[in-house]
């Protein structure tokens, strides 16, 4: 997951963020990064809707519909 990097360089970049923003930041990053990735995937699905219900709605080849 993290490439190359071992227990100790996450170590050392855990307490560089520590240090640049504080304990009391990281939680507020933490959460705005969660509602940030919950609206991403909201909106993926919504798409993911929109196309499913677009290739319902697809008249077939022979050119009948398929709406009632």
């Amino acid at each position: 997951m993290f490439g190359n990097l071992g227990g100790g360089e996450l170590f050392l970049i855990l307490i560089i963020v520590l240090v640049l923003f504080g304990p009391k930041k990281i939680p507020e990053i933490a959460q705005g990064i969660g509602k940030g990735m919950r609206e991403f995937k909201k909106a993926l699905k919504d798409v993911e809707d929109d196309i499913s219900l677009t290739d319902k709605n697809e008249t077939p080849k022979n050119g009948t519909s398929q709406k009632s």
